[in-house]
């Protein structure tokens, strides 16, 4: 099948439209504009709807009224802005409502900077707003992987009625490579629960207010059995060199490519590392980095924040090796030989060298 150069960010756009999303609203900020502005021209040529709304808390509030009717939405951002559609997100999921939200980060707090950065995981993974609640939370790691996630994140939200966050970061946003978009047919589940007009069957109710707290109670408990399937089902993840890994990497997205190199550098030093990438970070690949501390010695947790994916590590092996991390933050980007020099310390402490 062709190959078409993308940029990360168009790379979202196209192949949201062909998985069915005709329904766009947002708010430009750096470095995801290029989501935004791709489905400005795209949209209105194939009938579908594109509005910038005149913030990031109205966008996700009409994204919520889009999704209780039935269709597939969209909305992009940058950390700052994700910040503003967290009471929204908490709506979202408290309606039981299906919809594909995407995060570009960039460095933080604050306004921080427009450099690539990994500092929103926490917001991501843990359930950004107010109350009990998780969003699927993917990863890519390539462009090719952009699309093939992008497609996914609709399917499984209209799947389990969740949101579903492709969380990536101003490297995979902003860089090109090539990647097949090829046909597709989406498969849009029925959706009976949808605000269509009543005419012809009773009234359907979208809400997230419970006056009776036992009947909340339930609510939140029946949602939470739909967490667990997901977390059964649906985890991603990829393994690297992992079989005889002393050493393992943990790192997602633009640190989870550049660990790859670092990975076959100490392997020509005689070191023996490995990376571990997971793709879902909601539901995290816990089950599988624990069968990997029954015989590695080390994790290195490799991020672009101050470390915040080293507590699921951390958990997720229950404590039984020792974990390391290997940090850039404020939108500094890893380099392969600093990743390195990290193996290496390790591997020295553990009486490996």
């Amino acid at each position: 099948m062709e190959k078409l150069m993308l940029k990360g960010n168009e790379a979202i756009a196209e192949a949201a439209i062909t998985a069915g999303c005709l329904h766009f609203f947002g708010y430009p900020i750096t470095p995801q504009t290029e989501v935004a502005a791709y489905m400005a021209r795209k949209l209105p040529k194939i009938g579908g709807v594109y509005l910038q709304a005149e913030s990031e808390v109205a966008a996700i509030n009409m994204v919520i009224g889009a999704a209780a009717a039935g269709v597939r939405v969209m909305t992009s951002s940058s950390s700052p802005g994700i910040s503003l559609k967290s009471e929204g997100l908490s709506y979202l999921s408290g309606c039981d409502l299906p919809a594909v939200i995407v995060n570009i980060q960039r460095g933080g707090p604050g306004l921080g900077g427009i450099q690539p950065s990994q500092s929103d995981y926490f917001q991501a993974t843990r359930g950004s707003g107010h109350g009990d609640y998780h969003l699927i939370v993917l990863a890519p790691g390539t462009v090719q992987e952009i699309v093939d996630l992008t497609r996914r994140a609709f399917d499984l939200a209209d799947k389990y009625r969740v949101g579903v966050m492709l969380l990536g970061d101003g490297v995979l946003g902003q860089m090109m490579e090539p990647a097949v978009i090829g046909e597709y047919t989406p498969a849009v589940p029925a959706k009976p629960w949808a605000l269509t007009g009543a005419s012809g069957r009773p009234k359907n109710i979208v809400n997230s207010l419970y006056l009776d707290p036992e009947e909340l109670e339930r609510t939140n408990f029946e949602r939470f059995r739909k967490y667990e399937q997901i977390r059964r089902d649906e985890v991603l993840f990829e393994e690297y060199q992992t079989e005889d890994a002393d050493l393992v990497l943990v790192g997602y997205g633009a640190p989870g490519r550049i660990c790859r190199n670092a990975v076959a550098a100490a392997r020509a030093e005689g070191l023996r590392a490995g990376l571990f990438r997971p793709v879902t970070l909601y539901p995290f690949p816990s089950e599988a980095l624990k069968k990997l501390a029954e015989r590695a010695k080390r994790f290195i947790s490799v991020e672009m924040s101050m470390g915040q994916m080293v507590d699921d590590v951390r958990l997720a092996i229950e404590c039984r090796r020792p974990v390391d991390t290997c940090l850039r933050t404020g939108g500094v980007i890893h380099t392969p030989a600093e990743i390195l020099e990290k193996i290496r310390a390790c591997a020295k402490e553990e009486g490996l060298i």
